[in-house]
Parts: C-alpha cells; structure tokens; sequence
C-alpha cells in the first residue's frame, strides 16, 4: 500500500497580514480583493517556484475563505495559515486615485496568530523570512511577530523586512521599527516609506539614518519612475527604472522584493547589480497586469534580460 506523501516543509515564508481590500467602484459599488502587503510577497515566491508559505491568521467568515482558496491556489502550504472565529481585517478604500483608505479591524483574527501553533520543525527547515506590513503596527501581534524575528536571527535565518508604511505607523511604532531595521538582513523601503516613517521631506538624511541603524543590511530603496538603489556594506548600485506599458502599480513593491529574495535565494553569488535588476524587472513585471497577482518567472526573465 503507497504511503501518502508529506509535503516538504516551506524553504520561505512571510509573516505578517492577510487582509480584504474592501474598494468602492464606479456607481457606489463596492469590491473585495484579497491581499495584504506579506501575503502578496509569499504568493511572489509561490510564483517563482520557491515552497512558501504564509503565516498568519484569518476569519473563518467568506473573507477568510477567500483568502484561504487563494492562498491553497497560490501554491502555499496553507498548514502555516490559522483559521479562527474571529472578525476579519479589512482595509477600506473609498478612492484610489489618490489613494485614500483606513482599517478595521479591532479584535481580528489577525492578532491572534500564535506562532508556536505552526508545524513541527518548521524552524529547521525555512531559511528565510520576511516580515512587514501593518501587522507589526497592530498590537498585540506585532510585538509577538518582533519576537519571533529576533528568535530567527538567532537560528541564523535570513530576514527580510518591508515596513511599507501606512498611516497606522505613528510614533509608537517607531521603536519597532528601528528594531526590526537593526536585525534584518535585507530591508526594502520607498523614498515614500522613508518620508512617513520619518515625518520628514530629508528623504537623503532619512535614508542615511537608516543605513546607520544596521550598516551590515542590504537596503533597496525604490523611487518608482525614477529606478532604484541597492545598498549594500560594500558597495552602492543604482539602476534606472525598466519602460514598460502600467496597468497599474498595485503589488508593484511587494514584487520587487520578493524578486530581490528569489535571486539572492537561488542566485547568492551574483553581483548587487545584477540582484537589483532582477528585483526592478519583479516589479515592472507586476505593474504590466491589472491587480496584485504575482508575476511568473518567465515574464520577469524576460525584462531582466531585454
């Protein structure tokens, strides 16, 4: 008789925020989308062809089984998703253009993620994880998620960190994010980022901060239209943005580092450069869709090399 098979345990996997982007349309209509910032970064690698998962929690209710058949269709090993009887997260968007929004989500299954709930051995297997998001805004979850970074580090895996500020992120997060910044091998922020979690238009001083918090980290620091940087302890690279038709721009950060992970992940000898253009050729790649569904590797290879 043919045992079952057991799937492998995941070599990635982001911590963080499933959500349900609530977003109102033409005709006072309104749409759900799944997402969630480190969600969108674990389906990225899913997508690469990388055993991901997702760890988080999410409602039981028909937001979270979206998510759910979302995540199980994404190729993530859903035994790192809890399902609780819990609220769902919600993130209201009432205008995209400009974006303006707000979220709900007071007692949410979110922060209620128990991460000594996940899969025996887990910790010996990953070897690397990324954390961000507003889950680490979101208490008690965010010092739980803290916690679990800093245990990591010191198994040795690699961390990455993507705080993608949003305007939960006031001055009590910002101990968490100096923090997380401190012990994260790789942090990816926007001259956006930078100005809100710094309250300051000195995106250059705000950066140069930054860099001093943890000079051992490689920092991508994205400007949109205007290309990117990597910063690196031994070196600076910069390359300019890839012209592409938009669909639009939605998922664009989280693609690009999780293209960044991808090629340090499979590719760890190649130059700073060459990781930079792959992580830039992620994110052009995600805007030439509509939506924030993750790029494949063919698409992404295609603009790397052109």
């Amino acid at each position: 008789m043919n045992q079952p098979s057991i799937r492998p345990l995941p070599r990635f996997i982001a911590a963080g925020e499933a959500l349900t982007d609530m977003i109102k349309t033409e005709g006072n209509h309104w749409q759900s989308k799944v997402g969630g910032s480190t969600w969108n970064v674990s389906r990225v690698l899913a997508s690469l062809g990388v055993a991901s998962a997702f760890a988080g929690a999410i409602s039981k209710d028909c937001f979270g089984q979206d998510l759910y058949q979302a995540s199980s269709q994404a190729g993530l090993d859903v035994r790192f998703l809890q399902q609780l009887d819990k609220s769902p997260l919600l993130a209201i968007v009432p205008a995209s253009h400009p974006p303006q929004y707000f979220f709900i989500g007071e007692d949410s299954a979110d922060l209620y993620f128990a991460p000594e709930a996940l899969p025996v051995g887990w910790q010996s297997a990953v070897s690397w994880v990324h954390f961000g998001g507003i889950s680490l805004a979101r208490q008690p979850l965010g010092k739980r998620l803290l916690a679990l970074a800093m245990e990591l580090k010191q198994l040795g895996v690699k961390i990455s960190y993507d705080p993608n500020f949003r305007i939960l992120m006031d001055q009590e997060y910002d101990a968490t994010f100096k923090a997380m910044s401190q012990l994260a091998d790789v942090i990816k922020v926007s001259d956006e980022d930078l100005a809100g979690l710094f309250r300051s238009a000195d995106i250059d001083q705000a950066l140069k901060t930054l860099i001093s918090w943890n000079p051992q980290a490689s920092i991508l620091y994205t400007r949109g239209a205007g290309g990117a940087s990597l910063i690196t302890p031994n070196t600076i690279v910069i390359s300019a943005a890839i012209e592409i038709n938009v669909a639009d721009t939605v998922g664009a950060g989280d693609a690009s580092i999780g293209g960044l992970i991808y090629s340090m992940m499979t590719w760890p000898g190649r130059e700073a450069g060459e990781h930079l253009r792959f992580a830039i050729a992620s994110g052009a790649a995600a805007c030439m869709q509509h939506g924030a569904s993750p790029p494949n590797l063919e698409s992404i290879q295609a603009l790397y090399l052109a």
